[in-house]
Formats: C-alpha cells, sequence, structure tokens
C-alpha cells in the first residue's frame, strides 16, 4: 500500500520515500508518493526518482497496481531499479502536473457551464475534454466560453471533504460522470468542492486551490459524438 501524499497537499513536488518492492513487470513500488496514479481521466505523473548516490531513475508514467492501493513508478526502458528497502526521493515534473491541475479543474467549471450528465472525459496538460448527454440541446459557443472563463476568474476557493459510501449512495445527484463511478469500497468517497455552492462531486484528482490559477481558457473542437453525446474541448490559453 502507497501513502497517497498528493491526495492531501496537490502542491508537493518532492518527499522521501522507502522502495518497498519491485512488480513482475518491473514497476517501482514506494510507501508513499507524491505521484498521481492513473486514474479519472487524468494522466499518471512522470518525473525521476533521485538515488542516495545522485543517480536517477526517469519515471515515464505512474498507474495503480492491481489491489488499487499501491502505486506503481513505471521506469523509461533499459533503466536499471533500485533494491528494495534502499531511499529515494521522488521528483514529479512539476510544470506538467500544475497545468493537470489547472485543466482538470476547469473541466470540472466545465461541467458547471454545461449542466448534463457527463458521459466521459480527459484530463491534459494544454487541452481537456468532457461528452455530454444532452439530447437536442444546441451549444451557443460565445455564451459558453464566456461563462466558463467568468467561472474561473472569481477566484472560487477549491477544496476537498470525504463522505461515506452510504453517504453517496444516499445522494447519487452528487455523481455527474455516467461513465466513471467514484471509487466505492473503501468506506469513504473523496470529494471535490469549488466555492460554497457552485459544484460538488467524487474526484479523486489533483487540482488547483484557487480558480483563479487557471488563467484563461479558450474552446476547442466541439463535436456530435452520436445522436445525443457532444464532445467539448477545452484550452488553456497559455
Amino acid at each position: 500500500m502507497t501513502t497517497p501524499l498528493f491526495r492531501d497537499d496537490a502542491y508537493l513536488r518532492t518527499c522521501e520515500a522507502k522502495v518497498t518492492g519491485i512488480n513482475e513487470r518491473g514497476g517501482i513500488l514506494l510507501d508513499r508518493s507524491v505521484f498521481y496514479a492513473t486514474g479519472g481521466g487524468q494522466p499518471g505523473d512522470c518525473g525521476y526518482l533521485e538515488l542516495d548516490n545522485g543517480n536517477r531513475i526517469d519515471i515515464a508514467t505512474t498507474v495503480f497496481d492491481d489491489d488499487r492501493t499501491t502505486i506503481v513508478h513505471v521506469p523509461n526502458a533499459d533503466q536499471a531499479v533500485p533494491p528494495e528497502g534502499s531511499i529515494v526521493t521522488a521528483h514529479i515534473d512539476w510544470p506538467r502536473r500544475y497545468r493537470l491541475m489547472r485543466m482538470h479543474t476547469a473541466l470540472h467549471l466545465l461541467s458547471v457551464a454545461l449542466p448534463f450528465p457527463v458521459t466521459g472525459g480527459q484530463v491534459g496538460d494544454t487541452e481537456g475534454r468532457l461528452d455530454f448527454d444532452m439530447g437536442t440541446e444546441t451549444i451557443d459557443k460565445d455564451t459558453l466560453l464566456e461563462a466558463l472563463n467568468n467561472l474561473a476568474g472569481r477566484d472560487h476557493t477549491v477544496t476537498s471533504e470525504w463522505i461515506t459510501d452510504a453517504e453517496l449512495e444516499a445522494n447519487p445527484g452528487l455523481v455527474k460522470t455516467m461513465s466513471v463511478k467514484p471509487p466505492k469500497g473503501s468506506g469513504k468517497v473523496r470529494l471535490v468542492r469549488i466555492g460554497s455552492d457552485i459544484d460538488l462531486q467524487p474526484c479523486g484528482g489533483t487540482h488547483v486551490s484557487q480558480t483563479s490559477e487557471i488563467g484563461e481558457l479558450a474552446l476547442g473542437k466541439i463535436e456530435n459524438k452520436g445522436k445525443q453525446n457532444r464532445r467539448v474541448r477545452i484550452r488553456l490559453v497559455d
């Protein structure tokens, strides 16, 4: 089991950790990590592990092991792995992570600006997208972009809180995503709240602490995906 330090502080860029093992595919297991593991439409972090002799192991991506509680740090090909029990310093690619944090929060705001069931999505470090079940509704691009940038620019605070599995089951309206179900089974579910009443939904991803950190947003391509689904892409202007 890996302690996910990013869950309590998404702004942590580095940490010291112990190597608890190497899995059968050559992935490096740590007792704790600042690396976000792929999930919920957000890609895993990349970066590197620094050894006590100064050498480094470049990490291509990060995923969950089969148990969903252990984070696997996948090294680039043809690199040696550290021995079990050794101490390493983990460093994430912070510029990329921060862009992912900004985009993930922006996509939550997109689900507010377009209040329809979400059928899919993907967080990217420059562009992200959500798919909406909109029926016959149409999108006015200018109105949508203005609403989105107004939401981001008002400097709403972004926080997280926890509820029990039973509380989530009693409040099914909290779940916006039809394709990705909130992780249940551990007894509690993490919610991400924007402002006091802007948005509240289950999410295990990393986010900025204020919506103003998102910066200006632009709309990308909007396309039909079937009779009812609309795919909406947004981009970070910078």
